[in-house]
């Protein structure tokens, strides 16, 4: 176990938000640039089939720092989050591919796998930027898989909005502060 000293190192939780293409990875990304020791962990699946994905995975890679390390845990997100060092920051991109993962769950398997999550992100013991998309802005999903993403995925945003430090929404290229401009909905 390693010892850190709280004035050199706080553990924190801030929630990146918003639609696609907005921004939200570079945002994280910034979030961390200063931070000496970043695991990058992404959660999406791979698609070798898919060429937009595989250019999109591509422009993400060539972005990050060469000194930060990847994690792909595929469905084990928080086992992974509790082998991580608390000298470690850590950049969790992005939470759909952690919902996608898991739509074959009933509703109360989905409900375990998320308070699981939650609670190790309530005790990590080091700076954590989580993003998360925003999804249904408008557009219903036609088939019922796409709903239930939009919906698991929507209800895992509030709930992680709740244990934040910080919440930001990333759109258009711009990142807002959503606790200094917002109130909570009752």
């Amino acid at each position: 176990m390693v010892l850190v000293d709280p004035q050199v190192h706080k553990s924190e939780l801030i929630l990146v938000s918003g639609p696609s293409r907005g921004g939200k990875s570079r945002w994280a990304e910034s979030l961390l640039a200063e931070d000496p020791c970043v695991i990058y962990i992404a959660t999406g699946t791979k698609r070798d089939d898919d060429p937009a994905w595989v250019e999109r995975l591509r422009i993400h890679r060539e972005r990050r720092p060469p000194h930060w390390s990847l994690l792909e845990p595929g469905p084990d997100l928080t086992q992974s989050l509790k082998s991580i060092d608390a000298t470690q920051s850590v950049l969790i991109d992005s939470l759909g591919g952690f919902v996608a993962a898991r739509l074959d769950l009933d509703s109360a398997a989905w409900t375990d796998y998320c308070e699981d999550l939650i609670v190790t992100l309530r005790h990590l013991t080091f700076k954590c930027v989580l993003v998360i998309e925003e999804t249904g802005w408008g557009v219903v999903p036609p088939t019922q898989i796409g709903g239930l993403f939009r919906d698991r995925l929507g209800q895992l945003a509030q709930q992680l909005d709740q244990i934040a430090d910080v919440s930001w929404l990333v759109l258009q290229g711009r990142a807002v502060d959503l606790r200094s401009i917002s109130h909570p909905v009752p």
